[in-house]
């Protein structure tokens, strides 16, 4: 019984990496090409390639998953909201600045 639980648990363990590496991947194209305007346009954010410097630089200001979420979604100074992003979206691309960036807690 111990080694089924164990393995129940190793299974889950790798579906939700899957799971992560797939938001991830989404995240990322987000970032620099599928969001309109791209964020890389205004923002540096170096595991993306981009220097941007209309907006801060996403590697210095470091954000968690939530703040970079709630400003996508209503959009902070010069920024624009992302009313088109769904909220699969708006998470998958808000959990890739805050680990790219060093954010996640």
């Amino acid at each position: 019984m111990k080694k089924l639980a164990g393995l129940a648990a190793g299974l889950v363990l790798a579906a939700a990496s899957s799971v992560s590496a797939a938001d991830d991947s989404v995240g990322k194209r987000l970032f620099m090409q599928d969001a309109t305007p791209p964020c890389g346009v205004c923002h540096a954010l170096n595991a993306a390639g981009t220097a941007g410097t209309i907006g801060p630089s996403l590697d210095e200001m470091k954000p968690d998953a939530e703040r970079v979420a709630r400003v996508i979604r209503s959009g902070l100074g010069a920024m624009p909201a992302y009313a088109q992003l769904t909220d699969q979206q708006v998470q998958a691309l808000a959990q890739y600045v805050s680990k790219a960036s060093g954010g996640a807690k």
